[in-house]
């Protein structure tokens, strides 16, 4: 399951008005790199394909390929402003630990 704050739904929707396709589903995903071990991905996708897991997260469709469901299972997507700017804030239960960005993380190995 992944969580949606209130903020981020907003911030999604937001986004995607200024998006091209209108029917667009919204990618959450992890890439190797960063500051850690793994870096968060977001972006918009026109469908998803066979094998990813589409959530229905508050109205949102979230598509998500299966290895990164691994380490994004139980994840909450929140967004925040501040003095530096605005940006999206991850909460993972799987993340030993995470960078000072807060964009990447690390697992346990064990």
């Amino acid at each position: 399951m992944i969580h949606l704050s209130r903020a981020a739904i907003a911030e999604i929707n937001r986004i995607k008005s200024k998006y091209s396709n209108p029917d667009a589903l919204f990618r959450l995903g992890i890439k190797t790199g960063g500051c850690a071990d793994f870096h968060y991905t977001l972006d918009f996708d026109e469908m998803a394909a066979s094998d990813d897991r589409v959530l229905n997260c508050n109205g949102i469709p979230v598509i998500i390929n299966p290895q990164s469901w691994t380490y994004l299972d139980g994840l909450t997507l929140d967004y925040s402003e501040d003095l530096m700017g605005g940006g999206f804030r991850f909460h993972n239960p799987h993340a030993a630990s995470s960078c000072g960005c807060g964009n990447s993380f690390s697992i346990d190995p064990a």
